[in-house]
């Protein structure tokens, strides 16, 4: 029976619960999450440019941290194997940013074989990424999408997905409507990272389990930008240690990848420490 409970972080368990999660997370290697901030510096006018509309997201990432922070993890069957909700900056006894950061980057460098899953996920990938990377944004769109398949390889966002799901209306909802056509039930309240990111990967599941689809549609393709997600391969090289090449199988025309003399990063260090 799928899990239901959604654990809440704060400062005096968050050892505990992050060993937990990444205990769990060799078990369950799909990864739904939603984060909350505080809001927008910039706001982007209708009809930006790409660049225009990423310099805005740069912008407003860089200048802002994380509130909550809400994984699941699921099997690939649907199965729940927990749901977290991280407390940072709520009340005086909210997670410290800096341990949670080194913390939850340290968890993202010791798996390797996740597949990310989120909502609409632009804004909660990016201070995800810069969460775990301890640096701005990369300075362009191509960069950033290069950044993301290094430290997440796998992601999906269930937006662009629901663009090739029957009886979604092109993916044009969000996820409340989504969740109530597909008669999943939430857990927890609205505007809850814990909540949001359970609801997330039910609604993943229940996608899956109702449309038959060509995941190469979607995957690593975000809601709002163009630049494709695409996982680096790691191989040997000639000194015998392992470099990323751009994964070949993965059309992506639009995206130069990883280039091949990035370090490779398999051991539990923060991963500001190899990009």
């Amino acid at each position: 029976m799928a899990a239901t409970k959604i654990t809440a972080v704060w400062r005096q368990n968050f050892k505990q619960e992050i060993l937990r999660l990444d205990a769990a997370l060799f078990k369950f290697p799909l990864v739904s999450f939603d984060t909350e901030f505080p809001g927008f510096f910039r706001n982007t006018h209708m009809g930006a440019t790409e660049s225009t509309r990423y310099d805005d997201l740069k912008h407003n990432i860089d200048h802002s941290r994380l509130i909550q922070f809400g994984i699941t993890v699921a099997d690939v069957s649907g199965n729940i194997g927990g749901t977290w909700e991280f407390n940072l900056r709520l009340r005086r006894d909210g997670i410290h940013f800096d341990m949670f950061a080194q913390l939850l980057s340290r968890v993202v460098a010791r798996h390797r074989n996740l597949c990310w899953v989120t909502f609409h996920g632009l804004y909660d990938l990016s201070h995800t990424l810069k969460t775990v990377t301890n640096r701005p944004l990369p300075p362009s769109v191509a960069a950033f999408a290069s950044q993301l398949g290094l430290v997440f390889g796998d992601v999906v966002d269930i937006k662009y997905m629901a663009r090739f799901c029957q009886g979604l209306r092109g993916g044009e909802l969000g996820l409340i409507a989504i969740a109530k056509i597909l008669k999943v039930e939430r857990v927890g309240g609205a505007h809850q990272a814990g909540s949001d990111s359970l609801l997330t990967a039910r609604v993943y599941t229940k996608m899956r389990m109702t449309n038959e689809i060509d995941e190469t549609l979607f995957a690593g393709c975000l809601y709002g930008i163009s630049a494709r997600i695409c996982k680096p391969i790691a191989v040997p090289n000639t000194n015998g240690r392992r470099c990323f090449i751009p994964n070949a199988t993965t059309p992506a025309p639009f995206l130069r990848c990883i280039t091949t003399h990035t370090s490779v990063f398999m051991i539990a260090a923060p991963f500001s420490h190899v990009l």
